[in-house]
């Protein structure tokens, strides 16, 4: 596929990642450069404004920001996600009110799942969401690792609503439901207190809801069924191994500069090293090219297996760039350290790869 990122959204997206200083959210000009990219509109249907992409452009699209910048790419992956959900499950009014923004740049959305004690599979929220007698809902609680904390203009935040009850898609309870809340809402505040150790530049922080009151023209799905739309989110195809492919093609793209400018390149063991890296990325590149595709017959079987094997590659293919680098690798702030922290980062991004082995081996026992 062609090249998607402009020169000067690349340059805004190198310098971001290059920066010494330890950031909890991307350059001001790294984020205009994604707003003003067009790309933010890729998974937006076209009579909204958007590109019509499915998930294999979604796919490439994170793939090119994460060969660049894996913080801003886990960003715009959520953005996607948000506005993907939007168009499956949102009212006509919804759609309207989001989707020509989100194309356009000006609305960043995230997601707010996560919480403490809640779990990988999201099964115990504490959070809560009642009711109130005029219609609107009043949202309680604190999310935590939602990314683009503090830099989002919408959050797609999750919530119980009622009775707590297991659903068979092993995410998500029953009694759950999601809201669409505007930044800005009285009663919700983003903090980024959290000190990561990698994906340092992904604004990911903790989200408070303090009597937080919104519409119900805000919920987006079905009140207490929010297990629905989160069982479909696997579906599209749409990978957070894509992520990880743009981190292992930067990790090769370092090995490869680095035995060039040495003189390395003749040495027949220095080449297979490097063939047997490339073998890896593009097998890690294929499984989530397929999981795009939709072509398995079970579509979402295959991006739990491309995130998975994607995840685990970058991760091992990382480290061994990082061994050959040698003591050029190995300093504080070095390119190669911050992609290997910010790869094992994508193993606790939901679902978590421990959450995904689960959810692969329950179908083995239906």
């Amino acid at each position: 596929m062609r090249p998607l990122l402009s020169a000067e959204l690349r340059a805004r997206l190198s310098e971001d990642a290059a920066r010494s200083d330890p950031a909890d959210v991307p350059h001001r000009e790294a984020l205009a450069a994604l707003r003003t990219s067009g790309l933010l509109g890729t998974a937006v249907a076209a009579r909204h404004g958007g590109a019509g992409g499915d998930a294999a452009a979604v796919n490439h699209v994170v793939e090119e920001i994460a060969a660049v910048d894996p913080s801003v790419a886990i960003i715009a992956f959520q953005h996607f996600a948000v506005s993907a959900r939007i168009a499956e499950w949102g009212t006509e009014e919804q759609q309207q009110r989001w989707l020509p923004r989100m194309a356009e740049g000006s609305c960043l959305a995230a997601s707010a799942w996560s919480e403490t004690g809640a779990g990988a599979a999201k099964r115990n929220l504490a959070s809560r969401g009642e009711r109130l007698p005029d219609g609107r809902w009043r949202l309680d609680g604190a999310k935590t690792f939602t990314t683009g904390a503090g830099i989002a203009d919408m959050y797609l935040v999750l919530v119980q609503t009622g009775r707590p009850a297991v659903t068979p898609q092993g995410y998500g309870a029953g009694g759950q439901t999601f809201f669409l809340v505007e930044a800005g809402t009285p009663g919700l505040v983003a903090d980024l207190g959290l000190d990561l150790a990698g994906m340092r530049g992904s604004a990911t922080g903790l989200l408070a809801l303090d009597g937080c009151v919104v519409a119900d023209t805000d919920r987006l799905g079905p009140a207490g069924g929010a297990a629905s739309v989160i069982a479909g989110v696997r579906e599209s195809g749409a990978s957070l191994g894509a992520v990880s492919v743009g981190i292992a093609q930067a990790a090769f793209d370092l090995a490869v500069r680095h035995a060039e400018g040495h003189g390395l390149l003749k040495l027949p063991t220095v080449r297979h090293r490097l063939v047997e890296l490339a073998t890896r990325l593009e097998a890690a590149r294929a499984v989530v090219a397929r999981a795009g595709a939709r072509t398995s017959a079970d579509p979402g079987m295959t991006t739990l297996h491309s995130k998975l094997y994607a995840s685990v590659a970058a991760e091992d293919i990382c480290l061994e760039v990082a061994r050959m680098l040698g003591s050029a690798g190995y300093r504080e702030g070095s390119p190669i350290g911050r992609l290997l922290a910010d790869a094992r980062g994508i193993a606790f991004m939901g679902p978590t790869n421990d959450l995904c082995r689960d959810l692969v081996a329950a179908a083995w026992t239906r």
